[in-house]
């Protein structure tokens, strides 16, 4: 549908993120009048990137990948045009303290079976430890597992896992993609996690971006700005008012009126910008009973090359993940030094410390896994805390997950924390966005437009499962 009447229907869209983005491109390109807020000066929201004031550098507020299986994310990077800027990899390195490395990686083989042979081969693991993994993920691939109030570490060792299995291999490849400690995650979205990564060959492939995160999403303001669209930047809206005809929008104090109205925010923004009214009750309650998890990023500049990799999964310590950013932005690849980031996603215990501390203790374990950081000068480096980075995949909380429409027959919801099906990622940010526009091209008239994409289609023996 492409609205051909003289005056187009307004829609305005609170939060510039993935979620407010993915909506306002796709109502766009439907013909209608989208008006994007912003609070910050840039847009991406928690996937976004700045030039820090302490460094001078632009930096990520935190690491953002996506996989093969992230459809709806890959479609919208299609649409703005940047999926060129998305550098793939489909070998994923395994680093211990001391260096020794592992590499996972696809064979010949068909799904769920492709990466078996290197699997078998990981030395971090005995044999022991990939027996016991091995059983774990003949009883998660096969069928998508219900959330019945169970946490994953529980189920876990209701089959017979090894802590060496729990520490080595779940939890470095759970925690990251969930942002949760395993004793708080549902089964059911670790059990997604396992089988929309196994479903096909290309399915965990992992894309990173070569450039910084919102000049991403830069594309994304032009590509609105191209078929009549606004950003408004530094702009919070403040409140709502529902009437039959229109929704008010206040926004830095000023009221507008759109026929239209999608709050695309975190909930813990939306529970403070509801009306306190009857109609607002439930979803107040829903948001309420939300958590979040903490991700830290540990930017560290070095006066010298301290490894050859692009990126590692880092085991036994408190982080988890080096990313190599000089080796991985475009604009860095020809400097002589490293700039690594470090990942430490549900980072309670840094939330509390000092930057000093937490560099101290990353420089402590970054020379244990690479030697030649021993010898490297730190030149500079900075600490970014997202504490409220991603809401808690704990059990049950899929009941309050709310859907797009609400009580008011024009505010519709995006957002990642929304019943996208996924868990707290870009790949949910995105669909949460498609489908608040989906549902108010349907109210606008004329039918609805289609635009969330189909998953990844299973391949090999993966197909027999569905």
């Amino acid at each position: 549908m492409t609205q051909s009447s003289v005056q187009a229907p307004t829609v305005a869209i609170a939060g510039g993120g993935l979620a407010g983005l993915a909506a306002a491109c796709a109502l766009a390109e439907a013909g209608f009048g989208v008006t994007l807020f912003e609070r910050r000066p840039f847009l991406g929201g928690r996937a976004s990137s700045y030039q820090h004031p302490g460094t001078g550098e632009i930096v990520d507020n935190c690491q953002h990948v996506l996989f093969g299986c992230c459809t709806n994310l890959i479609d919208f990077y299609r649409r703005i045009d940047v999926e060129k800027n998305i550098r793939w990899y489909d070998r994923m390195t395994f680093v211990e303290p001391g260096g020794r490395r592992s590499v996972l990686e696809r064979s010949f083989l068909p799904a769920p079976l492709h990466t078996t042979p290197s699997f078998l081969s990981l030395p971090f693991l005995d044999a022991s430890d990939k027996l016991a993994i091995s059983g774990a993920m003949a009883a998660l691939i096969p069928l998508p597992l219900r959330d019945r109030g169970e946490a994953f570490l529980d189920w876990l060792h209701r089959y017979k896992q090894t802590e060496n299995s729990i520490q080595r291999f779940w939890k470095p490849v759970l925690v990251s993609a969930l942002s949760e400690d395993l004793e708080l995650v549902s089964v059911a979205y670790a059990a997604q996690v396992v089988r929309e990564s196994m479903k096909s060959e290309s399915a965990r492939e992992m894309g990173i971006p070569t450039i910084p995160l919102t000049a991403l999403y830069t594309s994304a303001a032009d590509y609105i700005g191209a078929r009549a669209g606004e950003i408004r930047l530094r702009t919070s809206v403040e409140s709502f008012r529902a009437q039959t005809s229109e929704v008010r929008v206040t926004a830095n104090g000023e009221e507008q009126g759109f026929d239209y109205l999608v709050l695309a925010v975190p909930f813990d923004v939306l529970a403070r910008i509801l009306p306190d009214t009857p109609a607002a009750a439930p979803l107040a309650a829903m948001l309420g009973q939300f958590r979040t998890s903490p991700i830290t990023g540990i930017h560290l500049w070095f006066d010298r090359e301290i490894s050859d990799l692009d990126h590692a999964v880092l085991l036994d310590r408190t982080v988890q993940w080096m990313f190599h950013k000089s080796r991985l932005i475009q604009a860095r690849e020809a400097g002589s030094g490293s700039y690594v980031e470090l990942v430490v996603s549900s980072s309670k215990s840094l939330v509390e410390r000092s930057k000093t501390e937490i560099v101290d203790l990353a420089l402590k374990e970054l020379r244990e896994f690479f030697p030649a950081a021993r010898e490297a000068n730190l030149v500079k480096s900075t600490v970014i805390k997202e504490v409220n980075a991603t809401y808690s995949p704990r059990p049950g909380i899929d009941e309050y997950r709310p859907r797009a429409e609400t009580s008011w027959p024009r505010v519709f919801l995006a957002g990642d924390w929304t019943a996208t099906g996924w868990p707290a990622t870009m790949e949910g940010a995105v669909r949460s966005g498609y489908q608040a526009a989906e549902s108010i091209t349907h109210v606008a008239g004329g039918g609805p437009v289609r635009f969330l994409v189909p998953d990844l289609p299973a391949r090999g023996f993966m197909r027999l499962f569905g």
